[in-house]
C-alpha cells in the first residue's frame, strides 16, 4: 500500500498511484454515474454510497424466494428470513469493534437513536442534561429536543451545546471534557456524533466516553459519518451505546437498514428499560404468543419487528464487499487517498493569490476521515455548479461550504487529480 510520501499533482503521478493501489480491482464493483455523458467523479459517499454490482442479486434472491415459498421462506429461503438479522453478526463486529452480542442490524438510524436515549436518557430532578455538539446532524438535535421536552424538561436548560471557539471552525477536545466536568453534577447523557456531518471532525470518542463515566453519564454516539469511514473500537472504548445508518460509506441503499451497539454490560441486563417488540422477545418461546416482554439478553433485546428482508439483503450485498477487500485495506487506502486529495488541494490554493479555499476540517489525521469541507471564500455556489458541469457530484451545504469525501473502494486516485484540475482552472483564470 501507498505510504505517506511526497506526492506531485500531475495525473501521471495519480495514475501511477492507482497502479500500487490493491484495491484498484474493487472499483469496478460499483455502479458508477453517469454526468454529461462521462463516467461521474463521485465525491458523496458521506451522503449516500454507491451501488456494489452484487446487490441486485442479493434482492432477487429473496424475491425469487419469497415468489417460491412465500411464508414458508422464513424457514427455507437460502437464508432463512426469521434470523435472517443474525448473518450481519461477525461482520457488524468486524465494523465497530464489538461483541457479538453487543450488535444489531435494525430498524433506521433516528428510530434506533430513540429507542436508545429511552434506555439511556432517564433524567432525574438532579442529573437531567445532556452534552452535545453544536450544530450536530438536525435528526440528533430533534431526537435530543423531543426526549428532553418528553420528560418535561426545556431544551436550553437541558441541552448544553459545545461550541467551537470564536474563530475556529471545529470543537476541540478540551472543551468537550470542560464541559463535562462543568455538568459533572447534573449531566445524565453524553451524545456525540463519531464525525461531524458538516466540518468532517472525528471526535475523541475513547477521551469523550472516559470523561462522561467519571462524571457518572452515560456515552453514546451517532455513527452515521463514522461507520465504515474510519476504524472503531467501541467495545474497547468502553462506550455504553452508539447506533449508525449504513447507506453513506456502507454503501447499503438510500434509507439501509441501521445497526446499533449496546455495551454488553447493558445488553445482557434484562431490567434495563425499553421499548420492547415481539423480535426482542426471547426466541424460544416468540411465537408461544403470551404476554409478558422477556427481553432476549443482547443487543437483539432492543428489536421491535422483523427484519425488513429486502433492505437487509443490500446490506449484505455491500458489507460482503467489504469482507473481500479487508477492512484494514479499506482504512489504510483512505488515508493515503485523502492524504494526496490534501496535497492537491493545497496546491490548487497556493496556485491563487486570494487563497479561495479554506478548509475547516481537521488537518491532524487522527481527527478526520474520508471527508474534506472546503469553506469557499468566493464564488462558492458557481464553483459547485461549475463542478457539476464538469461531472463532479460533490454536495453543497450553506452558506458556502462544499463537502467532498472520496472513499477507498470505488475512488481512484485519478478522481482526486482530475477533480483538483477542474477546481484549479476554475479558481485560477477568474
Amino acid at each position: 500500500m501507498i505510504k505517506k510520501i511526497e506526492f506531485k499533482n500531475t495525473l501521471d503521478y495519480a495514475k501511477f498511484l492507482d497502479e500500487q493501489d490493491p484495491l484498484k480491482s474493487f472499483r469496478e464493483k460499483f455502479y458508477i454515474p453517469f454526468m454529461h455523458g462521462r463516467e461521474a467523479i463521485y465525491f458523496t459517499g458521506n451522503s449516500l454510497g454507491l451501488q456494489p454490482k452484487t446487490t441486485q442479486d442479493y434482492v432477487l434472491n429473496e424475491l425469487e424466494d419469497w415468489a417460491n415459498y412465500g411464508v414458508e421462506g422464513h424457514f427455507h429461503a437460502r437464508n432463512p428470513w426469521m434470523p435472517y438479522h443474525e448473518i450481519f453478526t461477525q461482520q457488524l463486529c468486524s465494523l465497530t469493534g464489538a461483541l457479538p452480542h453487543e450488535v444489531v442490524a435494525m430498524n433506521q438510524l433516528t428510530v434506533n437513536l430513540h429507542l436508545l436515549m429511552v434506555s439511556f436518557y432517564r433524567p432525574t430532578k438532579q442529573r437531567y442534561k445532556i452534552i452535545c455538539e453544536a450544530k450536530a446532524f438536525p435528526s440528533d438535535q430533534y431526537a435530543m429536543e423531543s426526549q428532553v421536552k418528553y420528560h418535561g424538561f426545556n431544551y436550553e436548560d437541558a441541552v448544553v451545546e459545545v461550541s467551537a471557539r470564536e474563530g475556529e471552525y471545529t470543537i476541540r477536545t478540551e472543551d468537550i471534557l470542560t464541559a463535562i466536568e462543568k455538568n459533572k453534577d447534573s449531566v445524565a447523557l453524553v451524545l456525540f456524533s463519531g464525525v461531524n456531518y458538516y466540518t468532517g471532525q472525528l471526535f475523541d470518542m475513547p477521551a469523550i466516553t472516559f470523561a462522561a463515566h467519571k462524571a457518572g453519564a452515560y456515552a453514546g454516539f451517532d455513527l452515521a459519518h463514522a461507520a465504515g469511514n474510519v476504524p472503531l473500537s467501541l467495545h474497547e472504548w468502553n462506550v455504553d451505546f452508539a447506533c449508525w445508518c449504513s447507506y453513506k460509506y456502507l454503501n447499503s441503499g438510500p434509507g439501509g437498514v441501521s445497526g446499533v451497539y449496546i455495551n454488553e454490560r447493558h445488553s445482557s441486563d434484562t431490567d434495563i428499560p425499553r421499548f420492547a417488540g415481539w423480535w426482542g422477545h426471547d426466541k424460544e418461546n416468540r411465537f408461544l404468543m403470551e404476554q409478558g416482554f422477556k427481553p432476549i439478553p443482547s443487543a437483539e433485546g432492543w428489536q421491535l419487528s422483523n427484519a425488513p428482508v429486502l433492505s437487509m439483503a443490500a446490506h449484505k450485498a455491500a458489507l460482503d464487499v467489504f469482507d473481500e477487500a479487508g477492512w484494514e485495506n479499506v482504512f489504510t487506502k483512505a488515508k493515503a487517498l485523502n492524504q494526496y486529495l490534501w496535497h492537491v488541494l493545497d496546491e490548487v490554493n497556493a496556485a491563487c493569490t486570494d487563497k479561495p479555499i479554506t478548509i475547516i476540517t481537521p488537518r491532524n489525521e487522527e481527527e478526520h476521515g474520508c471527508q474534506v469541507s472546503l469553506l469557499m471564500n468566493r464564488d462558492g455556489k458557481k464553483i459547485f455548479e461549475e463542478l457539476k458541469k464538469q461531472s463532479v457530484i460533490a454536495d453543497w451545504r450553506e452558506p458556502n461550504v462544499i463537502r467532498i469525501a472520496p472513499v477507498a473502494l470505488y475512488n481512484s486516485f485519478e478522481d482526486v487529480w482530475k477533480f483538483g484540475d477542474i477546481l484549479r482552472m476554475f479558481l485560477v483564470t477568474r
